[in-house]
C-alpha cells in the first residue's frame, strides 16, 4: 500500500524563496518521467521524515490539488551536510506499462552466529538495483544472516529475487559481512 502525501504546485524560486519555504515545514521538490513534463512541487517536510523514519521505501501517493495524484517513487534526497535536514527531494513518476529502474532497500534478517565469538557486522550497503514493471516491485527484499560466522561474506548474487526482476547491481557487489573486531 502507498504512502499518501498531500502535495502542492510551487513556482520556480530562487535560493532565498526556497530557504523561505523550508522554514515554512515545506520541502522543495521535482517529479520527473518519460514522456512527461516535471512538475515543481513542495510537501510536507515533517510527513516525509515520518515516512523515511518507518524506514519504508516502495511507492508514495502524492495527492495534487483538484483530485489528481500521482505515483512516484523516491528517486534522490538532497540533505544539509551540516544539520542532516532535507532541503530537495527528487520523485520518479510510476508510470504502468514502463519498466522502472530503482533501489530497492536490502533488510537484514537475524543475528549472525559470529557475533557470539566476537564478530562485528559491517553493511556494506543497504540496497540493489533493479528493473521491473511496477506491479512486480516489491517494497523491499529481504536477506537472512542469521547463519553467518567470522569471516563470511554475502554479495547480491546471493539475494533470492523474483524472476520477474532484472538485477543491475554487479553480482559480486558486496551488501554484508562479519569480520574479526
Amino acid at each position: 500500500m502507498a504512502t499518501c502525501i498531500h502535495t502542492e504546485r510551487r513556482p520556480r524560486l530562487n535560493s532565498s524563496g526556497l530557504r523561505n519555504l523550508r522554514q515554512k515545514g515545506r520541502l522543495p521538490g521535482v517529479v520527473f518521467g518519460k514522456n512527461v513534463d516535471n512538475e515543481i512541487i513542495h510537501i510536507s517536510t515533517i510527513e516525509f521524515e515520518k515516512w523515511l523514519k518507518k524506514g519504508e521505501s516502495g511507492f508514495i501517493e502524492l495527492k495534487m490539488d483538484g483530485d489528481k495524484s500521482l505515483t512516484v517513487l523516491l528517486e534522490d534526497l538532497q540533505r544539509n551536510p551540516v544539520t542532516g535536514a532535507p532541503v530537495h527531494v527528487d520523485f520518479q513518476l510510476v508510470q504502468t506499462g514502463e519498466i522502472i529502474r530503482t533501489k530497492l532497500a536490502v533488510k537484514f534478517i537475524g543475528t549472525p552466529v559470529g557475533t557470539k565469538t566476537g564478530g562485528v557486522v559491517h553493511m556494506q550497503d543497504p540496497f540493489v538495483e533493479v528493473e521491473a514493471l511496477p506491479k512486480y516491485l516489491p517494497s523491499s527484499v529481504e536477506l537472512d544472516i542469521s547463519a553467518m560466522e567470522v569471516g563470511d561474506t554475502l554479495f547480491v548474487k546471493d539475494l533470492d529475487l523474483p524472476s520477474e526482476l532484472t538485477v543491475i547491481s554487479g553480482g559480486n557487489e558486496l551488501l554484508v559481512s562479519v569480520a574479526k573486531p
